[in-house]
């Protein structure tokens, strides 16, 4: 069964209703109550005097229809099950609710259950001396020449620009041919990586890495099977169908969601459309939003209306329902020109033979254990310790043989070392070195004692980092190392570093870094890799 969030197939609709009922941001809408299966979401604020707006069909395209009723859009929305018309009886039951004697246009997208089951219920209400009309929407292009299109997203400028010649006090005459007009401009097409998931089956038919254009938004398999490409060359594609069937100039742009895209992928897609050549035409953008879905279908439609002076009003004209987007007029990318106002370090390189001998001695231990930090850390964590570490040690090396260091003024020598290990450190781990470099090295200038520095750098890395000795890090061993050289001297350092490496080999359980995510087991009787290599380093400088 495919993994949906649901009580049961049976109340899946109503259940989805009573949810957007409850969360509407508005006190303008109602579900009729026929006792029956019936599911219609009305106005409540209707008063009959114009021309009445209906669409429909199945359901599983949420927020379509029930998320566009409102002023100014549709007065009544009629809910099928999932993906099936709704019945005649549902729909005539709308139709005499909402129509008075300025009559009821219904809009619906091209399916045969929809027009057959709305269809009929038109001619019955007809048939009861009801001013009543059809128009059938079907935008989809991606099928050349196909004598019955489907109706996709494009639908929803439709029904936007229906509704404002209706608010205007539009006859049903002039309505119906306003949504005519609307339907002849527009053009849809959609694409999608995997299709939508449906109770009780699965959703195995587009492979990984594959994409479908132009499948439908019932989950029909598309024109075209086609490898993944990048976001331009796919919108590239789809936007050259899109102007071969409809050639437009100044147009107007809807962005659909068709349930599974996720907010950045679909401002990469925006941001490729808004630079195609369609997008170079647009006046009007709406979206990118969930508009018309098919669920949770991983993809999205581009739809595209030609513009007049009486459209583009209309677009724009405000209206009282849930989901529409307010329309963007388009605009280039607002940017704002700024200089970097970081200063850099700067300082002289100096020369200090005892300084170098340190710094070369710590970088070649560091780089030495490289592949024994990463098996260490292979089994703790995820098994690039050494290569981090020895990346910063490579690089710092790299600027003592260049004779690019301060090593005379240790103070500016530490901030120097700092901002190295942030250039080539990856992950968190340089970053806090960085830290304790930056804050020693401000300490330095004022106490002028390198262990009270290195100390009072560490506690700032302790502060940011949020790890403390015996959360099974690095900091177990530097931590009593420098407490030791600050107190004892450093000989009493080297045994505080090896001593408290020593001790996260017991250590079952990590509070910080990735570690953290394993169980006692996975971490009993391994030395951590961070600590390890603290112990390396100090001691190599034993007499």
């Amino acid at each position: 069964m495919s993994d949906l969030i649901l009580n049961s197939t049976d109340s899946f609709v109503i259940d989805s209703i009573y949810g957007a009922l409850y969360t509407s941001q508005r006190d303008n809408l109602t579900l009729l109550d026929f006792e029956s299966d019936i599911k219609v979401v009305a106005r409540n604020d209707w008063n009959k005097e114009k021309v009445a707006l209906i669409c429909g069909g199945g359901s599983g395209h949420e927020p379509a229809h029930a998320g566009f009723v409102g002023k100014g859009m549709l007065t009544a929305a009629v809910c099928g099950d999932l993906f099936a018309a709704p019945s005649v009886d549902a729909v005539l039951n709308a139709i005499l609710h909402v129509t008075g004697p300025a009559g009821c246009l219904v809009i619906i997208k091209n399916y045969t259950g929809d027009r057959l089951n709305f269809g009929l219920a038109v001619e019955k209400a007809k048939e009861m001396g009801h001013k009543v009309d059809l128009v059938v929407v079907g935008d989809d292009i991606s099928i050349p020449e196909n004598p019955q299109p489907r109706g996709i997203a494009g639908t929803l400028f439709v029904q936007k620009i229906a509704g404002y010649t209706a608010e205007q006090g539009g006859t049903l005459e002039q309505v119906k041919q306003a949504a005519l007009d609307a339907n002849e401009k527009t053009a849809s097409i959609g694409v999608a990586l995997t299709s939508c998931s449906l109770p009780g089956e699965t959703n195995e038919r587009i492979a990984q890495g594959k994409a479908e254009l132009g499948l439908g938004i019932h989950g029909e398999p598309g024109i075209e099977t086609i490898a993944l490409p990048a976001a331009r060359e796919l919108v590239t594609a789809m936007v050259n169908k899109l102007l071969q069937a409809k050639p437009v100039t100044n147009n107007a742009i809807l962005l659909n969601n068709l349930g599974g895209l996720s907010p950045i992928e679909m401002n990469i897609v925006t941001k490729e459309v808004m630079e195609s050549d369609l997008g170079r035409q647009c006046e009007l953008v709406i979206g990118a939003a969930p508009l018309m879905t098919a669920i949770d279908m991983k993809g999205f439609s581009i739809s595209t209306i030609q513009l007049n002076s009486e459209i583009s009003k209309a677009i724009q004209a405000p209206v009282e329902v849930e989901a529409w987007p307010s329309a963007v007029i388009r605009r280039e990318i607002p940017t704002l020109k700024c200089n970097n106002k970081i200063e850099k370090t700067t300082f002289e390189p100096s020369d200090d033979e005892e300084t170098a001998l340190a710094i070369r001695t710590v970088c070649d231990a560091i780089i030495t254990i490289e592949k024994e930090l990463n098996h260490l850390d292979s089994i703790v964590g995820d098994g690039d310790t050494g290569s981090t570490f020895s990346a910063g040690a490579r690089k710092v090396l790299s600027e003592l043989n260049a004779n690019n260091l301060p090593l005379k003024d240790h103070a500016k020598l530490l901030t120097v070392i700092a901002n190295n290990l942030t250039s080539v450190m990856g992950g968190s781990s340089g970053v806090l070195l960085s830290i304790m470099f930056t804050a020693a090295g401000r300490e330095l200038e004022t106490t002028g004692s390198f262990p009270k520095a290195l100390a009072k750098g560490l506690q700032q890395m302790m502060a940011y980092g949020g790890a403390k000795p015996g959360d099974r890090t690095m900091i177990d061993a530097l931590y009593p190392a420098l407490e030791a050289w600050v107190n004892y001297g450093f000989e009493a350092a080297i045994d505080a570093a090896m001593i408290g490496a020593q001790s996260t080999v017991a250590m079952t359980n990590a509070n910080a870094g990735r570690s953290s995510y394993l169980n006692s087991e996975s971490l009993s009787g391994t030395k951590d890799p961070g600590a390890f290599a603290v112990e390396t380093v100090f001691t190599q400088f034993r007499k």
